[in-house]
Order: structure tokens, then sequence, then C-alpha cells
């Protein structure tokens, strides 16, 4: 059996790789993507078991972003890591985005490597109980979260796909 997959989300990529080479040694494997976008396109590519999130990135939150998450993969475990912590930041999390676990920078990583561990087994002993029904979402629906029509394909009156041209 694989390793679980943890996906580490955060728009500073020096804390991303910290965190990954501190984290290194666990039962499972660590995957980083520098903001929401990013790791919704990795998400296209395979599902993760556990998402750790920045809160205040560009393009989204991370509580939307995880919020996005929860509807398309409700048994991926989700945590907020933030170094700016504010009640209306946490009830959105918990309200919206419904993870498991809302935490503040700076966090040691050993601590959140236990913690991750711990939710693993939680997650893992509740998919014995209930096994994860598989999705509906597609690689191309979870690129169209992060790409908002890359998926609209338009065709001119022939049926054929134009493509511009540039004037020379």
């Amino acid at each position: 059996m694989s390793k679980p997959t943890v996906l580490l989300v955060d728009d500073e990529p020096s804390l991303l790789k910290g965190l990954r080479l501190r984290l290194r040694g666990r039962p499972f494997d660590v995957d980083i993507a520098t903001g929401p976008l990013a790791a919704l396109e990795r998400l296209a590519i395979g599902p993760v078991e556990a998402i750790v999130s920045d809160e205040r990135m560009p393009d989204m939150s991370g509580s939307e972003f995880l919020a996005r998450v929860a509807q398309l993969l409700p048994q991926t475990v989700r945590v907020i890591l933030t170094g700016q912590a504010s009640v209306e930041a946490a009830m959105r999390a918990i309200n919206e985005a419904r993870v498991d676990r809302f935490l503040s920078k700076p966090i040691d990583a050993n601590e959140l490597g236990d913690l991750l561990e711990e939710l693993l087994a939680e997650r893992q002993a509740r998919l014995a109980r209930e096994p994860e029904q598989p999705t509906k979402q597609t690689a191309a629906e979870l690129l169209e979260l992060a790409h908002p029509g890359i998926g609209d394909v338009r065709r001119d009156e022939h049926g054929a796909l134009p493509f511009n041209q540039r004037a020379r």
C-alpha cells in the first residue's frame, strides 16, 4: 500500500520547502503548491489525503480553497495554517471549509507532522467504516475551477477550431 499524500499550500515557497524538508521521514509523502490555483491543478492530477493551506493568499483565501475541496473531495483532511488568525477567518474555515483543524503560524514542524499522522489515522479509520464514494469530479472540472473558461471551446461556422493569427 502506498503512503498517503499531504499537500502543503502557501504563497511563500521558502516556507513550503522548509516544511517539506522537516516532514521528511514521516509515514506520508509531501507535495507542495504555491497557491490555491496551483493546488487545484495538482488535485487535477490525482487526489491527496490531506491538505494544509495558508489562509491569506492571492487569488483566493485558504478557506475558500478548502471549501471547494470539501465539496469536491469531502474525505480529504483539511487544515488551515495562518499567521493572521481572526475570528472571521476561523468562522469561515469552520463553517464553509469544514476544516479539521485551524492552526496559527509559526508552528513547529514536528507538531504539524504528529497532527497530520493523527488526522490521517482518523481518516483511515473513518474510511474503513464508511468507504469513500467515487466523486463525479474530473480533472477537467478541477482545472476549470482553477482557471475559469479553460474548458471553453469555440468553433467557427464549419466546426473548425479557429486560432488567432498574428499579423505579419
